[in-house]
């Protein structure tokens, strides 16, 4: 029997899908290896507002460690208060989410514990009492399957592969104060930019709408603006790496391996190639929608449905078409 820990991101006391699907997966592996799941959020006095809708997600117990120093992300700190309430829980197994802060802070935590990693993993299960997990590598050319033996078993979740458990249960709900030393942090955060107000981060979105160099320039992204407004709600704008090096869109939109993994219910990849470095951060999209007059391009090699054709005809009809569709609701 052993419990398991679900480490929860929130912002300004908003917590996202990706962090309810940490918590479903908990519950998961937590059922598997016979124990409870936990939940661990950490910030400053506002960190505790969304803590009681986990108990919905299938979290049992949840603790909220608030501390002022914590109110924003620092990897020294985060990283030893994580660590020791792991050793004290005694946990089995840990869930992070593959966001970018869960990118930097699981491998900092899993050293600190001397244990391996399972990054950016798509399945996660139980045989014979030892956490299994399944990743792609080589790009997402395929896929490996781990088993991990070690105690605890780390493992960060790809944001939007897994569902959201659904638990009618509360989960009981506890603060504490963190021990922080901040003399000995050797990183300050100095600044931080946010995206614009309502602009979802595009590893979290549902839908993705993405451009590539095919736009010819950053003064045609109305187009792609005009596609997302009309689709609606939970819809990010994406970017090939070659459109971000332009400084066509900025960095936190990019997709790829050097940018951001995503697998929304669905992708658009408008005016992109598909070169291996993008496919390697969106291939794993429930449904992908490629857009490219090239119809040799690799990215149809991945997509569900391709239109041939000139973008700035296709993409205006489509946003017009769906508008129609959705006023006619």
């Amino acid at each position: 029997m052993a419990n398991v820990l679900a480490f929860v991101e929130q912002r300004d006391g908003v917590i996202g899908s990706a962090g309810r699907e940490a918590v479903g997966v908990a519950s998961a592996l937590a059922a598997g290896l016979g124990g409870q799941a936990h939940a661990l959020i950490l910030g400053n006095a506002s960190a505790a507002a969304g803590a009681d809708g986990l108990g919905a997600a299938g979290a049992e117990v949840v603790a909220v460690g608030q501390h002022d120093a914590l109110g924003d992300y620092n990897p020294e700190g985060y990283a030893s208060v994580v660590a020791a309430h792991i050793r004290d829980g005694g946990f089995g197994a840990v869930v992070f989410t593959a966001t970018t802060l869960g990118k930097d802070l699981a491998p900092r935590v899993a050293a600190l514990l001397d244990v391996p990693l399972a990054s950016d993993v798509t399945e996660v299960g139980v045989d014979g009492g030892v956490v299994t997990a399944v990743r792609p590598v080589y790009s997402g050319k395929a896929f490996a399957t781990l088993a991990i033996d070690a105690s605890p078993a780390i493992v960060s979740i790809r944001p939007n592969v897994f569902q959201p458990a659904q638990n009618a249960a509360a989960g009981t709900v506890s603060t504490f104060t963190p021990d922080v030393d901040t003399s000995a942090w050797r990183i300050r955060v100095v600044d931080r930019k946010s995206a614009a107000d309502g602009q979802l981060d595009v590893a979290e979105a549902g839908i993705v709408v993405s451009g590539g160099r095919g736009m010819k320039g950053p003064e045609h992204w109305g187009l792609l603006e005009g596609l997302r407004d009309a689709i609606g709600s939970d819809v990010a704008l994406g970017a090939s790496r070659a459109v971000v090096d332009a400084g066509w869109r900025p960095h936190g939109e990019q997709v790829g391996q050097t940018g951001k993994t995503v697998a929304p219910k669905l992708y658009f990849a408008v005016g992109i190639s598909g070169a291996i470095q993008h496919l390697a951060g969106m291939r794993t999209a429930k449904t992908i929608v490629a857009i490219n007059r090239d119809a040799d391009a690799p990215i149809f090699s991945v997509a569900d449905y391709g239109i041939v054709g000139d973008l700035f005809e296709v993409v205006p009809a489509l946003s017009e078409r769906i508008a129609e569709l959705k006023a006619a609701d």
